[in-house]
């Protein structure tokens, strides 16, 4: 297990990305990245282990492990005055119509953006810089109502400074007298909103305090591969990191590098074609493998670092000694090219199995989230447990595991000949009871009667639900799965030898 897939190497070609990318398959709003559950502030940057202090200085990269500040709560003098960021001599006035607009624009202000095709949205300005290229600045901007992976820095060409107010309700009226927006972009305003997830379970004051500090996108664009992608959220990067356009990842090992030249010479010194551990599937061209959080800790920590780039409400933090990784990889003559991941506790008290999950967005709307969510279960079959995600789940999370435990279930229901009870169905399934209890009170196929939960499902109706489930995606073959369960008495006889 774990061998080299290949050893030729050859030019990887590099392909565009979409630049809108399709929402990640699932998210779980609280899930570290694999790394302490519930410890530390969401999004916390910590310093460097001495493992990736010795490699940015490899790097020629200076080694900063003090913590960045957080964002002052106080409120920010206007551009122009003393203590802001905007020289007196930045500041002057345009004429937009019938009004004067001061530049630059101040920080919280609204207006319509263009966003896509010519589309103008509501926005609001979360944070401005200098041009490198140009005299004037440009502006981070929120669009009102969508997702914050949206979100992206622009310029005055696509700002409407007609419209350029102090607040949401100024700008709505001003919209709506100038005739609002098209049906069709209102349409896809719906859809892109329809992505937004809840975080009603979230501490507010520590959902204010991350969004706060993660609120502008320090890296936009990476290089994984052969695919380029725009990020979509803050990721608590070492410092020199911060604020790069464009980042390389040696898609192996996942190490790091501001310039691509860089990544290259890194690509030439490794050896290694794909992801560190134990291969534990492999299936056709695709396998996954299994990565020890303790003894891989430079991996897992990049691992963490390129998927908070993707998920939002995350806690990361390094403590991956107490977590396993397990990486799905597509497989060609060039190595194992990573497609995602899930993490999971190696001693869950709680019975989770699995912490997080991610799916890279050139590889969303494969199949491959329900194969991550389906191997999670077979690994708890081989385990004889019976498992379920960490909560709290986002919204998307729950769609996309109430999907796997309603073809789950009514697939063992379709066939099944006499009565079953709740805890067989859950022992057969390895899906946990109140998981079992839930999905099939929302397919309303489970009753409370005379003090007990009655199952009653008819043929016709496990047809429909079945068929409303959708595909199970890329499938996973049990037989194919070599793979020991961890034991912490094992790995302690080992240590002590």
């Amino acid at each position: 297990m774990g061998g080299p897939i290949d050893k030729g190497r050859k030019a990887i070609k590099k392909e565009q990305h979409d630049s809108s990318p399709p929402v990640a398959e699932f998210e779980g709003p609280r899930s570290h990245l694999g790394a302490g559950a519930g410890k530390g502030v969401l999004g916390t940057h910590v310093p460097l282990l001495k493992e990736q202090q010795q490699t940015e200085a490899e790097r020629g990269h200076p080694v900063k492990l003090e913590a960045p500040a957080a964002h002052a709560a106080t409120k920010r003098p206007k551009a122009g005055q003393p203590g802001s960021s905007v020289p007196p001599e930045d500041v002057h006035t345009v004429q937009e119509g019938d009004r004067e607009v001061k530049l630059p624009l101040e920080v919280g202000a609204f207006m319509e953006c263009e966003w896509k095709q010519g589309q103008y949205h509501r926005a609001k300005i979360i944070e401005r810089r200098k041009r490198s290229d140009a005299p004037d600045y440009e502006y981070y901007v929120h669009y009102i109502g969508f997702n914050r992976r949206m979100d992206e820095w622009t310029t005055l060409e696509h700002i409407d400074l007609t419209t350029v107010t102090t607040s949401e309700a100024e700008l709505a009226a001003a919209v709506t007298e100038s005739g609002g927006r098209t049906r069709n972009q209102k349409r896809k305003a719906d859809e892109v909103h329809e992505e937004e997830e809840h975080h009603a379970e979230f501490d507010q004051n520590a959902l204010r305090e991350h969004e706060e500090f993660t609120k502008v996108k320090n890296v936009e664009r990476i290089e994984l591969g052969r695919y380029e992608m725009e990020t979509w959220y803050f990721s608590p990067l070492p410092q020199e990191y911060n604020m790069c356009k464009m980042l390389y990842f040696c898609e192996y090992d996942l190490m790091f590098f501001k310039e691509r030249r860089q990544m290259l010479q890194h690509l030439k010194r490794s050896r290694i074609q794909h992801p560190p551990g134990d291969e534990i599937y492999r299936n056709g061209n695709v396998s996954m493998f299994e990565i020890d959080g303790k003894k891989e800790k430079l991996f897992c920590q990049n691992l963490c670092y390129l998927a908070k780039l993707f998920l939002d409400h995350k806690t990361l933090f390094y403590d991956v000694d107490l977590f396993l990784f397990y990486v799905l990889c597509e497989c060609d003559e060039q190595g194992g090219h990573i497609v995602g991941y899930f993490s999971k506790e190696k001693s869950s008290e709680d019975g989770y199995n699995l912490a997080c999950i991610l799916t890279l967005p050139p590889y969303q709307r494969k199949g491959y989230g329900k194969f991550l969510i389906s191997i999670s279960y077979e690994l708890s079959k081989i385990e004889n447990k019976v498992g379920t995600p960490e909560r709290p789940l986002s919204d998307l999370g729950l769609v996309s595991y109430r999907g796997y435990w309603t073809r789950e279930l009514l697939k063992v229901l379709k066939d099944y000949q006499g009565t079953i009870s709740l805890k067989e169905l859950s022992e057969m399934t390895a899906i946990k009871v109140e998981d079992v209890v839930s999905t099939l009170q929302h397919l309303n196929l489970i009753q409370y009667q005379k003090g007990q939960h009655v199952i009653c499902a008819a043929p016709k109706l496990i047809e429909r639900n079945l068929k409303e489930a959708g595909s199970a995606g890329l499938a996973v073959d049990p037989s194919k799965i070599v793979w020991t369960p961890y034991h912490a008495d094992r790995e302690y006889q080992n240590y002590r030898g």
